[in-house]
């Protein structure tokens, strides 16, 4: 029993200094002295985003970076989502709808998407945005300046999460919790291994000489975790990537409930773990039940690893932009949404019939 103490103690312990490095090194994109006149194309696939669209292209419209082009890609919506982004083409010439022919056998519906958009952009930069982000401020600008001192063919941030409802606050931050405990992000920008890759779809800024090359949408034209897998090609192609946590100027709405949290992360949870079950229900193990084999041992073991579970989550929080003591009230009902996450996701693997935006995303 006393080793089962041992093992829950170290692990914890272990990311709890994970969750340090990110908060200390929590890098921030800014601007340098360099060519800010190159165009920068802002892509956009959209399925049904009429709730969407509209607040984030106001937002990229508003920004401080003018030399962009804006293209949307219609992926056969059947509400007003191409209405509404015809609307803003006709006042602004830099905004541009393209409309689906449908989908090719062997593509999921937003790396078909994505790659439809590269082809068609004319800029230096292609910066791929999800419908529910929200672009503020310089973040163009200062990404740009961070590509440009640094050497990077690509950059992506965890958007700020815009936390309103309880269901929301019980399963969004699970995600960051995961992410910042599990990998210092740092590793990502410095570290030549494959396995300290990560990026997030929401926004991925390529520099475009590097992603034509690769065409990393269709090289992983049918993965559902497509960003993480494009990460870790490039660092295998020893091209440079950064991945950061939580810039205040790139927000999102991501899910408005506990069900469509449930759905939308059961399709990507076992990337985290490099898509090992087990490791990921080692993980849940241990983040769960490792207070247990203290109930048997000794109470100041049970009190030292109290602190160190919850000083990590306030860590996380405080690194992730949420509220520590809403985080750590909260905790054991994070757990439970991250084990029924895991069977979810378990049984939709299993038997090739989990679906996303209407669509099997299983060849």
């Amino acid at each position: 029993m006393i080793y089962l103490v041992y093992i829950s103690l170290l692990f914890s312990l272990v990311l709890l200094i994970n969750a340090t490095i990110n908060l200390l090194f929590n890098q921030k994109p800014k601007k340098i002295e360099g060519d800010y006149t190159r165009m920068v194309s802002v892509l956009i696939p959209a399925r049904n985003e009429e709730k969407n669209i509209a607040a984030l292209i106001d937002s990229i419209i508003n920004l401080e970076y003018k030399n962009i082009e804006v293209l949307v890609f219609d992926d056969q919506s059947t509400d007003n989502t191409a209405d509404i982004v015809t609307g803003y083409s006709k006042t602004d010439p830099r905004i541009r709808l393209i409309r689906s022919d449908g989908l090719p056998g062997g593509w999921l519906g937003k790396n078909f998407a994505c790659h439809s958009l590269a082809k068609e952009a004319k800029g230096d930069f292609f910066l791929f945005v999800d419908a529910d982000v929200r672009l503020e401020k310089k973040i163009i600008t200062d990404a740009v300046g961070m590509c440009d001192k640094n050497e990077l063919g690509l950059l992506s941030i965890f958007p700020r999460q815009i936390l309103l409802t309880v269901g929301e606050k019980i399963t969004v931050p699970v995600m960051n919790y995961i992410l910042l405990s599990l990998l210092p992000l740092i590793f990502v920008r410095y570290s030549p291994f494959r396995s300290h890759s990560a990026a997030n779809g929401q926004f991925m800024f390529f520099r475009a000489g590097d992603y034509n090359r690769e065409t990393p949408h269709r090289t992983f034209k049918n993965a559902p975790v497509e960003d993480i897998k494009i990460a870790g090609h490039f660092k295998k192609e020893r091209i440079n990537i950064a991945c950061l946590a939580s810039d205040k100027r790139v927000s999102c709405h991501m899910y408005s409930n506990y069900t469509e949290a449930l759905n939308g992360f059961a399709k990507n949870v076992f990337m985290f773990f490099g898509g090992h079950v087990s490791l990921a229900v080692l993980f849940w193990t241990l983040t769960t039940l490792g207070f247990v084999p203290m109930l048997f041992v000794n109470i100041r073991f049970l009190l030292v690893y109290l602190a160190i579970v919850i000083t990590t989550r306030a860590i996380i929080s405080v690194t992730s932009g949420q509220n520590a003591a809403t985080n750590i009230l909260l905790m054991p009902l994070q757990q439970l949404f991250l084990l029924h996450v895991l069977i979810k996701a378990i049984i939709s693997s299993k038997h090739k019939n989990y679906k996303w935006k209407g669509r099997n995303i299983y060849s």
